[in-house]
């Protein structure tokens, strides 16, 4: 690699600057989808690899070695597309939203909302995973109620990821961990120092935006859209089936990927089950390409026409890409360098952890892929918290705090590409409304100035 030891402090600085400016226009100054934006940053970082003399070798390596990464995520993603379309042909979210009506109070709804998907995405490990299944029927009652959808997608999303940062089964959770070398289950103890303040407030803010905040005639939109659901699909309680299953695979600690195959396997036993006549080919046909309601209620159909492999597609191709982007800079080390001054000027706790934050935080922005932004900023801050006297619990709440969390609020990260996809919500729209990401980081970084949960060398020793 020729030039990568030439390479400037200057130089690497303005490469990131040029990246986040032409994302940050396409995406939110022309309101265009992330990916041809990203195609783009990837392909400037090429040509800027080539006017520096790296050869076409390291350049493919730097893809490869970030795609790498993301081969399991990809694979979860599809599996994801095809459960959403055969839990709605089996009557799992209809019967969940049924339900949901009879057990939530109206005028409480979205705080009940952030608590349910904190609960789940704790005993499953999976913010998507919540999102996609759970959210959605969670998502079609607030929308019944009138009430603003960004809010209850907020509330959706930052219980999902309080669950998914909390829980032990987690795949962020766990890599934040180890990229840190701390123990796992010290890592998420010591998360609540800024997990548990964090969702104290959440709850507070959901209680008050979402108290009264439905429609008058909310009741009388859920009596209707109950009729629709109960005539259209099969509504049962055996529908309960497959979100046991996933309490139980959880328990088993079964990954990802085996736990979403037995899910659709059984979906797809109770279609047949619930309706013998079901021919395999417009099943097989509809797991491909998504359900399509047809009730003749405008706004339940628009809620359960979705999933289906080619609905994760676009997904697909964001992390493909933002993977490639990250590999790129990882192998040509522009991240690290520009950030080695700033890390070298730090003495005191608290502006380590702000750092480290800010260094998530910018991973984000920069590339838009969650596991990099815990990777990098692991790497590049390991030995200045340790010379510092923080213990490598004290960088992995880092590492969540300004990594994990944030990618859901980016609107070319991964994350939150697949929320707003899901829901049918933006990123820009939900944003304000995701108090747990927003507050995740401010919590740490006060911890790392009042030393409060600061976890030191000398204190694990």
């Amino acid at each position: 690699m020729s030039g990568k030891a030439n390479v400037k402090f200057g130089e690497a600085v303005s490469v990131l600057a040029m990246m986040l400016i032409v994302m940050g226009v396409g995406v939110i100054g022309f309101g265009i989808s992330p990916q041809i934006p990203v195609l783009l940053v990837i392909a400037l970082v090429i040509l800027w690899a080539r006017f520096r003399h790296f050869s076409w070798s390291e350049i493919h390596k730097g893809i490869t070695e970030g795609v790498n990464t993301g081969i399991v995520p990809i694979f979860i993603f599809i599996l994801i597309g095809v459960l959403i379309s055969v839990w709605i042909a089996a009557g799992i979210i209809p019967s969940l939203m049924v339900a949901g009506f009879h057990m939530l109070s109206v005028q409480w709804f979205v705080p009940s909302v952030f608590l349910v998907c904190a609960l789940i995405g704790t005993s499953i490990g999976s913010a998507f995973t919540t999102i996609s299944t759970v959210g959605i029927a969670l998502f079609g009652m607030g929308t019944t109620m009138s009430l603003n959808p960004a809010l209850v997608a907020g509330a959706i999303i930052s219980g999902a990821i309080f669950g998914d940062k909390t829980s032990p089964l987690s795949d962020s959770t766990n890599l934040a961990s180890a990229i840190a070398d701390a123990d796992l289950f010290k890592h998420i103890k010591n998360l609540m120092w800024s997990t548990i303040p964090s969702f104290l407030v959440s709850l507070i803010l959901y209680a008050i935006l979402g108290h009264g905040a439905a429609s008058s005639d909310a009741l009388g939109k859920v009596s209707t859209t109950v009729n629709v659901l109960t005539t259209h699909f099969t509504v049962t309680w055996w529908a309960a089936l497959p979100i046991i299953l996933m309490f139980v695979c959880a328990f088993m600690k079964i990954p990802a990927i085996g736990t979403l195959l037995i899910n659709i396997a059984v979906a797809v036993a109770m279609i047949f089950i619930e309706n013998p006549s079901t021919h395999v080919k417009p099943l097989v046909t509809m797991m491909e390409t998504g359900f399509v309601s047809h009730t003749g209620n405008q706004a339940v159909d628009a809620l359960l026409s979705r999933g289906g492999i080619s609905s994760m597609m676009g997904t697909v191709s964001l992390i493909f890409m933002t993977l490639s982007l990250g590999g790129l800079l990882m192998r040509f080390d522009l991240i690290q360098i520009a950030m080695a001054p700033l890390v070298a000027r730090l003495h005191r706790d608290g502006d380590l952890v702000t750092a480290g934050i800010l260094a998530g935080i910018a991973v984000n922005l920069f590339v838009g892929e969650q596991y990099l932004s815990t990777i990098l900023p692991g790497r590049a801050f390991k030995k200045p918290f340790n010379d510092h006297g923080l213990d490598n619990l004290a960088l992995s709440r880092v590492l969540e705090d300004g990594g994990t969390v944030i990618n859901y609020l980016v609107p070319w990260g991964v994350a939150s590409s697949f929320a707003a996809g899901t829901l049918g919500v933006s990123t820009l729209a939900f944003l304000p409304f995701c108090f747990f990401s927003l507050l995740s980081p401010v919590f740490s970084i006060l911890s790392g100035y009042t030393g409060i949960g600061l976890k030191k060398i000398s204190q694990t020793a």
